[in-house]
């Protein structure tokens, strides 16, 4: 250091911050105290704010803590034995019910929320009811029962019978809901409280909220002027307190049939014991084993849509059948729709919700469509399937029945399916559980088919959306059929009770399907399975005809004496009639409204010929000339014909 020598010419060094200090120190000072004043002020609010959210927190503790504690209370008092007395008195909140009922509109909204809007004038009339849980105030059933037509007032009495006590029961009606009201269900009605439930008239508009095995919660109702006006429009708004839940209503065990129970319990209103806490109804099931099952790995395609009622039904029968396979059972529904699903979940199936595809018969086409296809899918290496529908009660002998059929389609190519159902098997008119048909037209209700012909046949020609076509009247068509025919048995083993669908109400149903015969015993051994195959039920036939004793085709086939009662039994009678042509079927048809079987159409024949079973009889009723059989007719007979109908003389 003793010899440096400052360099004259070097800038003089200033320090920028001493620079600001000296030049600006005021202000610096000042911007370094606010500084530290901010940060201060930052840490005091974020302090209060920590503070106050823990205070909140304490508070929020505390009221739950309270109401969980009114709530054990709540329920400690609630009655052990199911009664709904006083239960309303320590309520958690209220719902707003709003109800309207109309000649076009029938309308339920809870709590703002539309539950329930149908409109229109051409649908769904008759009496609108809808279950809410009494803990929620959720809608756990819905259903409309058409009282103006016959029995829809029984199948609304035995649904409400089905529902629990406690739960909030809301009626309206839409357009006309009483004109068969009778006094069972009227009086049902009475026994919720309803006060004008006796005075129901033809056309008047009714709205009633009521507890079942409770109290009466709101009513009105509109008379109409006379029979030619609907009276005016009723709209009623109800506060209805809910009650407090109850945990561990029923000791169902803690396996998965037991979730299964108590998930569809808590959503799913009327299906009676199958929710009961004591002894409920079974929904898993031990079916008999069936000894040479033929059937144990064919998928089985169950065709739903919005009925959820006939589904369990079915299913339930479904399932208890010997040589039943829960596994390969799928339930397809048409639409997306919560409580056909639920009941397949009850049973622990699988279950395929479909997009609905087309209107109306095309819909219910299209559905069918999918279904087959999603079976074959889902079953790669199945080469065949069963299909049966929601509508339909199974015999004990359902499965017993294709499994020992099923062979004739791999080995005769003139079948192209066996159904468990026969058009003219009705309690008067088949006898024989052990008897088989081939028949030209296809029944479907519960049927078999095999992959190839879905396949490679019916799936590329089905009928597009726009198609109005009832998908088995299609496939009974001469270019879907190619001369093929179906197996079918003289007893049924499939019942129709289904009342209500798009083809069908309680007057069909009524008429046609009710007294239909189904085998009520199971593991049937059946008779002449393999002369079924196409020449040998030739032989059969002309076996049988030779046997055949003609009747006295003098008297009228709609007297009672037509068949005779002092014969044999067993004894095989044959009838002429006249068929000009095959399709010449005005005698068929005129015969058959005379001994009560399936007139809409024409069915169950095989070269025109029918048999069928009359008075215990075997019967042959032949078309004359028109099938080959005829030429077994006597000469002396002459063929039945149509009776003339009576002609109308008008004055001039």
């Amino acid at each position: 250091m003793e010899n440096w020598v400052p360099n004259p010419r070097a800038k003089p060094f200033v320090p920028k911050f001493k620079y600001k200090l000296s030049h600006q120190r005021g202000i610096t000072i000042g911007i370094l105290t606010g500084r530290r004043c901010v940060g201060k002020f930052c840490k005091a609010g974020l302090l209060v704010v920590l503070l106050l959210t823990i205070g909140i927190n304490l508070l929020y503790i505390f009221d739950t803590s309270t109401k969980l504690n009114r709530n054990v209370s709540t329920e400690n008092n609630l009655p052990q034995d199911g009664s709904t007395d006083n239960t309303y008195n320590n309520q958690l909140r209220s719902i707003i019910i709003d109800v309207t009922s109309s000649r076009e509109t029938v309308f339920v909204a809870v709590d703002g929320t539309t539950v329930l809007e149908d409109e229109g004038f051409d649908k769904n009339r008759g009496i609108h009811v809808i279950i809410l849980s009494q803990y929620t105030g959720s809608v756990m059933a819905k259903r409309v029962f058409d009282t103006y037509s016959q029995q829809e007032d029984d199948a609304m009495v035995l649904f409400l019978n089905m529902v629990s006590d406690g739960r909030i029961l809301v009626f309206a009606i839409k357009d006309e809901g009483t004109f068969q009201l009778k006094k069972p269900a009227r009086d049902l009605l009475k026994s919720l409280k309803s006060d004008n439930a006796s005075v129901l008239g033809y056309r008047d508009t009714w709205a009633f909220v009521a507890i079942k095995k409770g109290k009466k919660l709101g009513e009105k109702h509109n008379k109409a002027a006379s029979i030619d006006v609907w009276a005016e429009k009723v709209e009623l708004k109800v506060e209805v307190p809910l009650m407090a839940a109850r945990e561990n209503e029923c000791p169902w065990p803690d396996n998965d049939e037991g979730q299964r129970r108590k998930t569809f319990c808590s959503k799913v209103e009327g299906y009676g014991s199958v929710c009961s806490c004591d002894g409920p109804a079974p929904i898993s099931f031990k079916p008999e084993t069936l000894h040479n099952n033929e059937i144990s790995d064919i998928p089985v395609a169950v065709i739903a849509s919005d009925r959820p009622h006939y589904l369990y039904r079915m299913l339930q029968t479904l399932l208890s059948v010997p040589g039943a396979n829960p596994k390969m059972v799928t339930v397809f529904i048409d639409g997306y729709f919560e409580e056909p699903y639920a009941i397949t979940k009850l049973f622990g199936l699988r279950g395929i919700q479909h997009t609905p595809l087309g209107l109306k018969n095309a819909r219910i086409s299209q559905h069918y469509k999918a279904s087959l296809t999603a079976t074959f899918n889902l079953h790669p290496k199945a080469q065949y399937a069963i299909v049966v529908e929601e509508d339909l009660t199974v015999s004990p002998d359902f499965f017993n029945f294709f499994s020992q059929t099923k062979h004739l389609l791999d080995e005769d190519p003139s079948l192209y399916c066996i159904s468990a159902w026969n058009d003219q098997g009705y309690e008067h008119s088949s006898k024989d559980p052990k008897m088989l048909y081939r028949i030209e037209t296809m029944p479907g209700l519960g049927w078999l088919l095999k992959r190839s012909l879905y396949k490679d046949e019916l799936e590329p020609q089905w009928p597009t959306p726009e198609k109005q076509w009832d998908w088995d009247m299609w496939m009974r068509s001469a270019g879907v059929r190619k001369d093929r025919e179906c197996v079918i048995p003289d007893i049924s083993r499939t019942y129709h009770f289904g009342s209500k669908g798009l083809n069908m109400n309680p007057y069909f149903q009524e008429m046609y399907f009710k007294k239909h015969s189904l085998l009520t015993e199971g593991l049937i051994q059946l008779k002449d399975v393999d002369r079924m195959k196409k020449d040998e039920y030739e032989k059969l036939l002309l076996e049988l005809i030779g046997q055949a004793r003609p009747i006295d085709h003098s008297k009228n086939p709609c007297n009672e004496d037509f068949i005779p009662n002092d014969l044999p039994e067993g004894t095989i009678l044959s009838v002429y009639i006249k068929m000009e042509k095959a399709t010449d079927f005005a005698s068929w048809k005129m015969i058959a409204k005379c001994l009560h079987l399936w007139d809409l159409d024409v069915r169950g024949f095989h070269k025109s010929m029918w048999r069928l079973f009359l008075k215990k009889y075997h019967i042959i009723i032949i078309g004359s000339p028109a099938s080959p059989y005829s030429t077994s007719k006597p000469s002396s007979i002459e063929p039945i014909t149509p009776t003339p109908e009576p002609v109308v003389k008008t004055k001039s």
